[in-house]
């Protein structure tokens, strides 16, 4: 069953194109991972599958919601099904490690603050971290930024994932450690996970089905082994990272 779907989407940008008619189908409880070349559309359909930008045409499907109908208010309730962990976490400087898990527990629910502390802390320790809630991000390193960011999309328990490069900048033990922490939470949420990321080595690990977007379209879409058996040339000079073959390296 797809719990995403999205059916011919376009969307430009001053004329350029960057998503040319998308159609992708994306089943629930599965980890998808999205690859492609830098600049090539990916974090952009990502935006789009969360309602933060809307296609020129076509046709958005949330657990079978067509979310391009939607009016503000009924797209932040959709909104809520979802948790993201951006490509630096993207926690709030200026809050200590339990206040960033918090905050869209507070804007979300009614919860009192004892319950939001409990689930602050179990959250946390979904993710292997513990006595960090008083430290603030600075304190931190990458790695644990990245616990700290899972944590706090983990805090509404979402149906839906959505990871921006979640190992970009991490050495390969800790992309490593990421990758398997991905694939347990998947496993304990059961969520529909979809991942950005050039990392092919992560990608062919974590990945249930793999998607690779190359100018705005989705050009192959398959299990790991389907993608190593591509006839596609543009498929196999990406995943082998080599300069030689259809795509121009400038």
């Amino acid at each position: 069953m797809s719990m995403i779907e999205l059916v011919d989407v376009y969307k430009s940008f001053q004329g350029q194109a960057v998503l040319d008619g998308i159609n992708l189908s994306i089943e629930a409880g599965e980890i998808t991972v999205i690859i492609g070349r830098s600049g090539g559309g990916k974090s952009v359909l990502l935006k789009h599958i969360i309602g933060l930008l809307k296609p020129d045409k076509g046709r958005i499907l949330i657990d079978g919601v067509d979310i391009t109908r939607l009016n503000d208010r009924q797209l932040n309730e959709v909104r809520k099904f979802f948790g993201m962990l951006f490509q630096d976490a993207a926690l709030f400087d200026s809050m200590n490690v339990g206040e960033n898990i918090a905050f869209p527990l507070k804007e979300h629910t009614l919860l009192k603050q004892n319950i939001i502390s409990e689930m602050v802390e179990q959250k946390l320790r979904q993710v292997g971290l513990k006595n960090v809630s008083h430290k603030l991000p600075s304190e931190l390193s990458g790695g644990m930024r990245k616990r700290v960011g899972l944590a706090r999309a983990l805090a509404l328990d979402p149906k839906i994932i959505l990871f921006d490069e979640p190992t970009t900048g991490l050495d390969p033990i800790m992309a490593g450690d990421i990758d398997t922490l991905l694939m347990e939470t998947q496993k304990q949420t059961g969520a529909t996970c979809v991942v950005i990321s050039h990392d092919i080595k992560g990608t062919f690990r974590i990945a249930h089905k793999i998607a690779m977007l190359y100018n705005g379209k989705i050009i192959e879409v398959g299990t790991p082994d389907k993608l190593r058996a591509s006839d596609n040339a543009i498929v196999q000079q990406f995943i082998h990272g080599t300069s030689q073959g259809p795509v121009e390296v400038v």
